[in-house]
């Protein structure tokens, strides 16, 4: 039986972690009738160590309540976690591929600014640069 301090301690997560995870369910410790504190259990620690794994994974914490309520109702939640990391997938080479457009636009200007003198706006101007890459972008 662990308090929140020695749980988050053992799962090397901050306390406030447990907390947090405690007051949205994913947690449901039992009470101490003498103190009334809270007290989690091994079967806690181990779902504290789960959510963590699945956070690392790049899962939502509703995700990840939804994986656990397949769980404990029984239900494989494999099917659902492989749909959801394939959708991933494609939408993280997405945003790499975005990512590496961008990064290429700002190479580019970076280049294209190296001949470009600083200036203070002039009344038809706002920043030089940023309106001479529009201008030879279109």
């Amino acid at each position: 039986m662990f308090t929140a301090s020695s749980l988050a301690k053992r799962a090397n997560v901050p306390l406030f972690t447990v907390r947090y995870y405690t007051r949205i369910g994913l947690l449901k410790p039992t009470r101490n009738n003498q103190n009334g504190y809270k007290i989690y259990s091994e079967a806690d620690r181990d779902r504290l160590r789960f959510i963590s794994s699945a956070k690392e994974l790049g899962f939502t914490l509703g995700e990840i309540e939804d994986i656990l309520r397949h769980s404990t109702s029984g239900d494989s939640p494999c099917p659902m976690v492989r749909d959801v990391v394939e959708k991933r997938i494609e939408e993280n080479r997405q945003k790499i591929a975005e990512l590496r457009r961008l990064q290429k636009r700002l190479e580019t200007a970076a280049e294209m600014w190296k001949g470009i003198e600083n200036s203070p706006p002039d009344g038809h101007t706002v920043c030089r640069l940023i309106e001479a890459f529009s201008e030879s972008s279109k």
